[in-house]
């Protein structure tokens, strides 16, 4: 049998909307206004789903899952997620690591990392230890840095049978 691996790239943002809460990586960050999206914008989750699907060569998230589509009007991006897991893992895919950097000014997400890790690793089915996780503001610079959303850069290695 011989394998084939592959990597991906996903990029998710979205701008702060302040009557909704904060989810990112299927955790409610309750110190910080939330993310306007048509799900509950979890652009963290959003970015490791379109990383997965590219190394995949699979058409992205909104492919997938259309804003159009009232079936996914405030779903959970984990429920997402592991749409996608099964999804790859029913073509005979396996993920072996992923690695996530936010961009956002506010708030401080590193006291946040381990619940993630706890959210995310079930649902990949990958041990925590192969979930980076990782926060740098913009220094100021661009909308993330001028604190009005968030975005999100995840990088994924997967092997097919």
């Amino acid at each position: 049998m011989t394998t084939s691996q592959r990597v991906g790239m996903g990029f998710d943002m979205h701008p702060f909307q302040s009557d909704r809460p904060l989810i990112l990586g299927g955790v409610e960050v309750q110190e910080h206004d939330g993310l306007a999206g048509h799900s509950d914008a979890d652009a963290l989750i959003h970015a490791i789903c379109d990383a997965l699907l590219g190394a995949a060569g699979m058409d992205d998230i909104g492919h997938q899952f259309p804003d159009t589509d009232e079936q996914y009007r405030d779903i959970r991006s984990t429920i997402l997620l592991s749409r996608v897991v099964d999804l790859l893992q029913s073509k005979g895919i396996s993920i072996v690591n992923v690695d996530v950097t936010v961009i956002a000014q506010a708030p401080r997400l590193a006291p946040h990392f381990p619940a993630m890790k706890a959210v995310l690793a079930p649902i990949l089915r990958v041990p925590g230890e192969r979930i980076g996780l990782k926060a740098t503001t913009n220094e100021g610079l661009t909308s993330w840095g001028h604190n009005q959303g968030i975005a999100s850069m995840a990088v994924c290695f997967i092997e097919t049978a």
